[in-house]
């Protein structure tokens, strides 16, 4: 391959090509297909969704998500006026491996009620005995399985 230069001579051209984050990419690309979205709980971006049934039940649903950030848990909260059906169907769309679902009871109760992406319901848990549950899994222990 060959260009004619300003002179009118033929030069060979020379590339220098780089690319730093491009085998990055290629993994991350691989690796959302390999999961579908369906990221395992150490890798999920958004690890737990905390539901409140009403906004009543906001400020407590507050604290649980300030609770799992202290854990290292990466939590966010879905406090709009929606039912709580909605927001359990957006959140498994979203593909959020765990919903913590918190009402009156809970509130009274210092507990959530724990839903797993795909599962369902794995019924009421003490807010500390659901963080040690996660805990374990991002660890590697297993305690739940797919």
């Amino acid at each position: 391959m060959y260009y004619i230069d300003a002179d009118g001579k033929p030069k060979r051209p020379y590339m220098i090509h780089r690319a730093l984050l491009g085998s990055v990419e290629r993994f991350f690309g691989l690796l959302i297909e390999q999961y579908a979205g369906n990221f395992p709980l150490w890798l999920a971006p958004e690890q737990v969704k905390v539901l409140p049934i009403t906004d009543d039940c906001n400020e407590y649903a507050t604290k649980v998500v300030a609770t799992l950030q202290e854990a290292n848990l990466r939590a966010d909260l879905d406090d709009r006026s929606e039912k709580i059906g909605a927001k359990i169907r957006d959140a498994e769309l979203m593909k959020v491996p765990y919903m913590f679902v918190v009402g009156g009871r809970e509130a009274r109760e210092d507990s959530v009620a724990v839903r797993k992406h795909g599962t369902g319901d794995l019924g009421v848990k003490t807010l500390n005995a659901a963080i040690e549950l996660l805990q374990a899994e991002v660890a590697g222990k297993g305690l739940i399985r797919n």
